[in-house]
C-alpha cells in the first residue's frame, strides 16, 4: 500500500470514528487518494458522499449540511485554485461558527515554490489555522491530527500532501484502536458565565440575532432576527418600534449576532442606554463599543407596565401592518405568506439580501419552523447550495426564499449528478429583475438615478424556466408550496420601481398606529 493511500484511508476512517456522517468531494488528480477512500466509505455505508464539480458550490453544500445537522462536514478538493474556491464558504463558516472542514490535497513540500503545476502555498490560504498531516507521520499521527481538527468545534483546514502514486494498490485501512472509537476522545468544554451586573428592575429590551439561544419566558420584550432561535418568542413588529421614544429601554441585552436592522445599531450606540451581552460560543457583538459586561442573563423584574406597553404597541403596529400590506411591495407580502403557510416541522433558508429582511419586517414569528440564513458575513453567494445541504440534513419538508440575483449567483448549486443524494426542496425566487435591496439604501435616492440602474439595479432578463429545464429542475410560476419530489423552483415576479416608495408608505402607516 502506498503512503498516500494509507494516509487517505486513515484520515477518512478517523473522520467517521469522530462522528462525520456526510462528506462533499470535488474531483481532481492530487486528491485521488481521498477520492478512493471516500468512495469506499460511502459504499460501506460509513458515511454519505456528495460529489460536485464546482468547489465553490461544494463548500456551501458542506456549510448547509453542517448548519442543519450540527455535525462536522468535510469538503475535499484537489490542490491549487480549487482550494481558493472554498474561501467564501469557509469565511461564512468561520463567522457563523459552523463546523465545516476544508480537507485539501496538496503537493509534497519539496514541490512548493519550484514552479510545479497546480501548486500554491496552501497553509493559511483560507484565513484559518492550517493543520497539515505529514506523510511520514504514520497511523497514530494521522488519527491524532483528525481528532484535533474535530475538537475545534468550528471551521478548520486540514491539508494533506500526497506523493505519487496516487491510486490504491492494496485493500483495507491500517489498524486503529478496537471498537471504532475516536483515536482521541474529546469532551466538549462548557463555560459557565457569571450573571450580568445589570439592574434587574430597569426597563430592559433583548436584541437577538443568529447564535442566540431560545428566550421563552424572559421578562422583557425580545426583538429577534428570523434566523435566531429566539424568533418564535419575539415581538412581531419589533423592528418597526425600535425608534419609538415611548418604548426606549434603560438597558439592552444583546444575544447572538444581530446585523439586520439599522434601528438596532442606533439603539446600541445611544449613550443613554446601558448595553450588555450574553456570553456565547464566540466573541460578543459590539460594533459601537458600548457593551459594559458579558455574562449570563439574571432574572428580570421590570417595572409595572413595561411589558404591557410593548405588547400594546406591538398589537397596534401589527394591525397597521396587516391593513397596509395589501398595497405593500410583493416581497413583504410574499414573506408573510410563505412563513404562515409552511407546515410544522418545515425548514426555511432565507437569502441574505431582501428576503431575510422581508421576513423580519412582515412575517408573524411562529414556532414549528427552523429558519437559517447565511448571516456570518451576509453574502448572497452559495445560497442555493446552502439550502440544498440543509435540506439533505433536515428530517422534514424544506424550503428556501431568495431573490433572483441570489439565485443566479449560485445556479451551479442545482447541478447534482445522477445517483447523487438529492433533496426534496422548494426554492421560492422573488424575481424583480435585479438588485432590489439597493433601491432601499442611500444610493437608491432620486439624486443618484443616473447611475443607479446600471451600477446597482443590475437588471437581468434570464429565462428562469429555461434555466431550470437545462438543469433538469422543475419550474413553476406563482406561489406553490406543496412538497415537491426533488428540487422545484417557484418563481414569483415583481417590480423594483415601486419598492422604495412602498416601504416608505408602510413605514408611515405603522408610525401612525
Amino acid at each position: 500500500m502506498t503512503s498516500s493511500t494509507a494516509m487517505a484511508r486513515v484520515l477518512v476512517d478517523e473522520l467517521v470514528r469522530g462522528g462525520v456522517t456526510d462528506a462533499v468531494f470535488c474531483p481532481g488528480s492530487r486528491n485521488a487518494p481521498l477520492a478512493f477512500a471516500l468512495h469506499d466509505a460511502d459504499a460501506a455505508g460509513l458515511l454519505r458522499l456528495h460529489v460536485r464539480i464546482d468547489e465553490r458550490t461544494a463548500g456551501f453544500l458542506a456549510l448547509g449540511l453542517a448548519l442543519r445537522s450540527g455535525r462536522a462536514v468535510p469538503v475535499c478538493t484537489t490542490s491549487g485554485t480549487a482550494v481558493a474556491n472554498l474561501h467564501p464558504a469557509m469565511l461564512e463558516a468561520a463567522y457563523s461558527g459552523v463546523p465545516v472542514i476544508a480537507l485539501t490535497a496538496d503537493r509534497p513540500p519539496q514541490l512548493i515554490g519550484t514552479g510545479a503545476s497546480q501548486t500554491i502555498e496552501q497553509d493559511g490560504v483560507l484565513g484559518l489555522p492550517t493543520v497539515t498531516a505529514s506523510l511520514a507521520g504514520g497511523n497514530a499521527h494521522w488519527r491524532s491530527v483528525v481528532s484535533r481538527v474535530l475538537a475545534v468545534g468550528g471551521p478548520a483546514h486540514l491539508n494533506a500532501p500526497f506523493t505519487e502514486p496516487l491510486v490504491p494498490s492494496g485493500p483495507g485501512f491500517p489498524d486503529g484502536r478496537a471498537g471504532g472509537a475516536p483515536w482521541t476522545a474529546v469532551t466538549p468544554h462548557a463555560r459557565t458565565a457569571d450573571p450580568l451586573p445589570l439592574d434587574p428592575s430597569a426597563p430592559t429590551l433583548v436584541i437577538a440575532g443568529p447564535g442566540a439561544p431560545a428566550l421563552s419566558g424572559v421578562a422583557a420584550p425580545v426583538v429577534a432576527e428570523p434566523s435566531s432561535a429566539a424568533w418564535p418568542d419575539a415581538v412581531r413588529a419589533g423592528p418597526w418600534l425600535l425608534d419609538d421614544p415611548a418604548l426606549r429601554p434603560a438597558q439592552v441585552v444583546v444575544a447572538g449576532r444581530p446585523t439586520l436592522h439599522r434601528g438596532v445599531a442606533r439603539l446600541l450606540a445611544d449613550p443613554a442606554v446601558a448595553v450588555y451581552a450574553l456570553a456565547g460560543d464566540g466573541p460578543w457583538t459590539d460594533v459601537p463599543g458600548t457593551v459594559r459586561a458579558v455574562g449570563s442573563l439574571p432574572g428580570l423584574t421590570p417595572p409595572a407596565g413595561w411589558l404591557d406597553r410593548w405588547r400594546t404597541a406591538d398589537a397596534a403596529a401589527s394591525a397597521a401592518l396587516d391593513r397596509s400590506l395589501g398595497d405593500a411591495p410583493v416581497g413583504l407580502r410574499l414573506a408573510r405568506a410563505v412563513v404562515a403557510a409552511l407546515p410544522d416541522g418545515a425548514q426555511l433558508v432565507l437569502g441574505s439580501s431582501n428576503p431575510v429582511r422581508d421576513v423580519a419586517l412582515a412575517a408573524v414569528p411562529r414556532p414549528g419552523l427552523t429558519v437559517h440564513s447565511n448571516r456570518g458575513v451576509a453574502g448572497i453567494d452559495g445560497t442555493v447550495s446552502t439550502a440544498v445541504g440543509a435540506a439533505l440534513a433536515h428530517d422534514g419538508p424544506s424550503y428556501a426564499l431568495m431573490g433572483d440575483l441570489t439565485f443566479l449567483h449560485d445556479t451551479t448549486g442545482l447541478l447534482i449528478g445522477p445517483g447523487e443524494p438529492r433533496p426534496d426542496l422548494t426554492i421560492v425566487v422573488l424575481n424583480d429583475s435585479g438588485g432590489g435591496i439597493f433601491g432601499l439604501l442611500e444610493q437608491g435616492a432620486a439624486e443618484h438615478s443616473a447611475a443607479f440602474e446600471r451600477m446597482f439595479g443590475t437588471p437581468q432578463d434570464v429565462d428562469l424556466a429555461a434555466l431550470c429545464t437545462a438543469m433538469g429542475v422543475e419550474h413553476a410560476l406563482g406561489l406553490r408550496l406543496d412538497p415537491p419530489s426533488g428540487i422545484r423552483v417557484v418563481e414569483v415576479r415583481a417590480e423594483r420601481a415601486t419598492l422604495r416608495g412602498g416601504h416608505a408608505t408602510l413605514r408611515e402607516a405603522v408610525a401612525r398606529r
